[in-house]
């Protein structure tokens, strides 16, 4: 058995004794798991069609009439055949059904609510961001092709909070980078419309994902800075497409030459520099941020 599927066994062990499944599950009484599921499919649409129901929860035919029987008796649901198709059946959620399906959604609100008590922020975005990676692969569902685009009011504060966030999460940085960040953003937004200069924020599912600049080191080389990719996107090939495109730009304004500078434990960073045709110029030890770092310069000509 592979390292993924004990890891995966062992995580649905976990889950479902934290929030109660194995025991005397109470939070959706007097219904079962699977009625208050069902409840809350018919409570987010105005009718719904029965197969497109039993489909969307992979449920047996026979077993999921025998649940809107029993809603149906309880006066909170009711079936009327369909409109387009005479041999189909449409639910709808009564005055009542939609009462009682409220409620339900409350009460796991208020047990998740339970569960992050006590979390940090950037612990929370971590977790957001994690469950969308778990959900994108197992439920095997093509996310949208990553999108470009140049920055928008407010885009500035948003990279600045971003890197702050999630490198000292994933790194320990403090204070401080963000505060380097910031000088940069800074530097880049009074610069105004320099054409030499050029900023991308990626977009995946309409969600901004990433962002990259392309700022001036001098008359001949380009530099790129402060790229990054929230983990809700990385293998998505949002890195490639913001580094291709800030080569794009520096080979069009008319630069001969591109560099960057990093550090080395950005280890998916570095395999997209090398991919795109970065070599590794300096590496050298420098204490930073509130970590013990090894710095890097990488160029590439244009």
């Amino acid at each position: 058995m592979t390292d993924a599927v004990l890891a995966v066994r062992e995580f649905s062990r976990f889950y479902t004794g934290v929030i109660g499944l194995l025991g005397d599950y109470r939070l959706a009484a007097p219904y079962s798991l699977t009625e208050a599921r069902v409840l809350y499919e018919l409570g987010q649409a105005d009718a719904t069609d029965t197969l497109d129901l039993r489909t969307r929860l992979s449920l047996d035919p026979g077993y999921l009439s025998r649940i809107v029987a029993k809603l149906d008796a309880a006066g909170l649901v009711t079936s009327e055949r369909s409109t387009v198709d005479g041999r189909r059946q449409v639910l709808r959620l009564t005055d009542a059904g939609r009462e009682v399906q409220r409620d339900l959604d409350a009460r796991s609100s208020e047990q998740v609510a339970g569960l992050l008590d006590g979390a940090a922020g950037t612990e929370r975005e971590a977790l957001v961001g994690a469950l969308a990676t778990v959900r994108s692969i197992l439920s095997r569902t093509p996310r949208g092709p990553v999108s470009l685009r140049s920055l928008r009011p407010g885009d500035l504060g948003w990279v600045v909070q971003r890197h702050g966030a999630r490198y000292a999460e994933e790194y320990g940085f403090d204070v401080t980078f963000e505060g380097l960040v910031a000088q940069i953003v800074g530097e880049f937004g009074l610069a105004g419309d320099d054409p030499n200069q050029a900023a991308w924020i990626a977009e995946l599912d309409g969600e901004p994902v990433g962002c990259v600049f392309c700022t001036r080191k001098d008359e001949k080389v380009a530099q790129l800075r402060l790229l990054l990719v929230e983990p809700s996107a990385r293998g998505a090939g949002v890195g490639t497409a913001l580094v291709n495109e800030c080569i794009r730009f520096a080979t069009a304004a008319g630069y001969g030459e591109m560099m960057l500078w990093t550090n080395n434990i950005l280890h998916a960073a570095r395999r997209v520099y090398q991919r795109a045709g970065f070599t590794l110029e300096y590496e050298g030890p420098k204490p930073n941020f509130g970590v013990d770092l090894t710095e890097q310069v990488w160029r590439k000509a244009l």
